[in-house]
């Protein structure tokens, strides 16, 4: 051992720090992810883990009938298929980066592509000016998590099970976020009626219904109401918006941080699932199957308009029956295989979150989208449908209120479900 002097540092490796690494190194080992599932076996992992991965054959079919321009149903199917594996594809690769992520940041990835397909199925209808499609599906996906994919989860939990247990304070939490969003959609209904009343309308007009022909006859009328009260109707919408997403990130942070505690379940004995994809493969999995979704989205929103006219299907069944199917196929498979485990925290998290989502985070995001692009998009629903949610969550919230499930509560759901689907078909 050399003699000590002055210049010996006092720590072993005080002066023995590795000088950084160059940048494309650093990139490279980033890349090659050490230790980690290689790229050959995450991909083959990715696109061959699940049979729904076949209807992926219907991808290059959505584009071939859109760039040959086929007829308006084929066009329509073939995105619609399309989707659903996309979908899914989607959770697979969020899941696989949440696992290695930590809870903070996959509690915040699954927050932001948790509703992946409802955002850019609903940039896509903005962006070609179908406002009612975008309104319709968002609605339509609040409606689908809220009553079809819980009520047949507490159907498929009930007949497993007798009775199932979930924890009550972070469902209440959940379902009086869900409340509040549903109540942001009513104040701006309410203002509606009220100025459309007092601006010359006649009072026993259908306001909602006649209101596109009014806009088509007076271009300064919009949406039945003179130019003030349609610049307020905006600011409101706007405002309540901004809002909401505050609102939504407290409830992140309520949720991952401060009383993360809630929603764990009570037996979480279970081993931690490896990662079958390394961060960079899950990453450029995302990024690849987003773009190819948005192209699908994209289609099919062009061809809801002939598709709808031709084969005298409502427009508002479209958006509020059919769309929300693509995008919860995935979620409505996962939740009823938890709730047969008799894992109801998970389901209830779907479920009740997925629709969160939805009202506090996808609506006011293209609130504000539709501002910046000057696409004026409200959060003014047509009375009916703003009727129909604040009903829907009025049964949820009594039906989760004692912590407990059964098969009779999920009938009720479903029944709900479908009698409001009988009503947007002869709309």
């Amino acid at each position: 051992m050399p003699p000590a002097t002055d210049r010996t540092p006092l720590l072993e490796n005080g002066n023995g720090a590795e000088p950084p690494k160059p940048f494309f190194r650093r990139l490279a080992a980033t890349l090659s992810a050490e230790g980690q599932p290689s790229w050959l076996r995450s991909y083959k992992f990715f696109f061959f883990g699940s049979y729904v991965n076949l209807l992926l054959l219907f991808v290059p079919l959505s584009f071939l009938s859109h760039f040959l321009d086929w007829d308006a149903a084929l066009r329509f199917s073939f995105s619609f298929i399309a989707i659903m594996p996309l979908a899914a594809l989607l959770g697979t690769a969020t899941e696989q980066l949440s696992l290695k992520l930590g809870q903070t940041l996959s509690g915040l990835l699954n927050a932001s592509f948790g509703n992946a397909v409802e955002i850019i199925v609903g940039i896509a209808a903005l962006m070609q000016g179908e406002l009612r499609i975008v309104q319709t599906s968002l609605l339509g996906s609040i409606l689908s998590n809220l009553l079809l994919v819980l009520g047949c989860s507490f159907l498929a939990g009930g007949l497993t099970v007798s009775e199932s247990n979930f924890q009550v304070t972070a469902a209440q939490a959940s379902s009086s976020l869900m409340t509040l969003a549903c109540i942001t959609l009513v104040i701006p209904a309410a203002y509606h009626s009220a100025k459309a009343h007092t601006g010359g309308l006649e009072g026993g007009a259908n306001v909602t219904s006649i209101a596109p022909i009014i806009s088509q006859l007076d271009p300064k009328l919009e949406l039945g109401l003179d130019a003030g009260s349609a610049h307020g109707l905006k600011i409101i919408s706007r405002g309540t918006a901004i809002l909401l997403l505050l609102v939504y990130i407290a409830y992140l942070y309520f949720q991952l941080k401060t009383h993360a505690y809630l929603y764990v379940a009570e037996s979480q004995a279970e081993e931690e699932e490896e990662p079958e994809m390394s961060i960079p493969a899950a990453g450029s999995a995302l990024l690849l199957v987003t773009v190819i979704t948005s192209f699908c989205a994209d289609y099919l929103v062009a061809s809801i308009e002939e598709t709808a006219e031709r084969y005298s299907i409502p427009k508002p069944f479209i958006g509020l029956i059919l769309l929300p199917i693509v995008a919860n196929a995935a979620e409505h498979v996962t939740s009823v295989w938890m709730a047969m485990k008799n894992k109801m925290e998970l389901t209830i998290g779907i479920c009740v979150g997925s629709s969160i989502q939805i009202a506090a985070f996808v609506v006011p995001l293209l609130v504000i989208v539709g501002w910046v692009t000057h696409h004026d998009l409200t959060l003014f629903f047509a009375d009916f449908e703003t009727i129909v949610l604040f009903v829907s969550v009025l049964l949820v919230n009594f039906l989760i209120q004692d912590g407990k499930s059964n098969y009779m509560e999920g009938l009720m759901l479903v029944t709900l479900y479908l009698v409001i689907a009988l009503a947007f078909w002869v709309s």
